[in-house]
């Protein structure tokens, strides 16, 4: 079953949320899907893939961040006064708010302290900031994940400091989108600590699987390998999927799944059944 939440966040932002469960059988694990830039929980396959791992005994989360942009068509890009302002360090701790309500007993009677995440492109890298950083994270699996937040060339940034913003284009909508200095600002400052995919990494003392399509346009298969270059290898799995790129096939409004999407999703469960059941 499905359910649908709201999340008042300590800044006072909205975070909308959605809930997967076969039934009131709190003893299941969680996970956590965490969707990347320009992503939001109703798109594509991320509803497929919480029916999908429900049905296999997890109590599965998706959320939209409080300025992804999205609000509440759920569906389209009405926020993008917010989407402007959004940074990485305001996704970390909406993040962190997220595992806190669900161990708070917000969305469920919690029984189970297992909780594993699943983060997607820029989501993945978000994830895997918070998973060095606290303990009751126990597994975390990235899909075509970035291993850096500074993405960003030299001339680029000058322009986007000169003007105040940078425009994004969305290629699916072909709405153009703002991003502030916010984001920048974030990134320069905070680049080499505490926003350092590399040594997150690095620190990580739990479960890591890394799956890439390995035509992957948006984030080149290398950064997979650099993931998996930095991490525990003991404590480690890599997944190359083959002729597919950023999201396995699957297009937005979701038309179905394919046998590559399937793969991965099964490699995935059987990680998290691995380190969580």
């Amino acid at each position: 079953m499905k359910k649908d939440f709201i999340l008042k966040t300590k800044k006072d932002n909205i975070l909308r949320i959605s809930t997967f469960s076969v039934d009131e059988n709190v003893m299941n694990p969680c996970l956590i899907y965490v969707h990347g830039f320009k992503g939001f929980k109703d798109w594509g396959f991320v509803p497929y893939l919480g029916d999908y791992f429900s049905n296999r005994g997890f109590f599965v989360i998706t959320f939209n961040f409080s300025h992804n942009g999205v609000g509440e068509s759920l569906t389209e890009f009405d926020e993008l006064e917010k989407f402007a302002k959004n940074t990485i360090s305001l996704e970390v701790e909406e993040l962190s708010e997220i595992i806190d309500s669900y161990t708070a007993g917000f969305f469920c009677k919690w029984n189970n302290q297992k909780i594993g995440i699943i983060g997607h492109s820029r989501g993945g890298g978000v994830s895997l900031l918070l998973a060095a950083q606290l303990i009751s994270v126990d597994a975390v699996a990235v899909w075509a994940s970035i291993s850096k937040f500074d993405r960003y060339k030299k001339n680029q940034k000058v322009s986007w400091q000169k003007e105040g913003f940078s425009e994004v284009l969305n290629s699916r909508t072909n709405q153009i989108m703002i991003l502030s200095l916010d984001l920048l600002e974030d990134i320069e400052k905070n680049k080499n600590d505490k926003l350092n995919i590399e040594k997150s990494v690095k620190n990580l003392k739990i479960p890591l699987f890394i799956a890439h399509g390995d035509q992957d346009t948006s984030v080149p298969f290398r950064e997979a390998k650099d993931l998996y270059n930095w991490s525990n290898k003991e404590l480690s799995h890599f997944l190359r999927l083959p002729k597919t790129g950023h999201t396995f096939d699957i297009v937005h409004p979701f038309g179905g799944s394919n046998s590559k999407f399937e793969m991965l999703l099964e490699e995935t469960n059987s990680f998290f059944n691995k380190y969580l059941k």
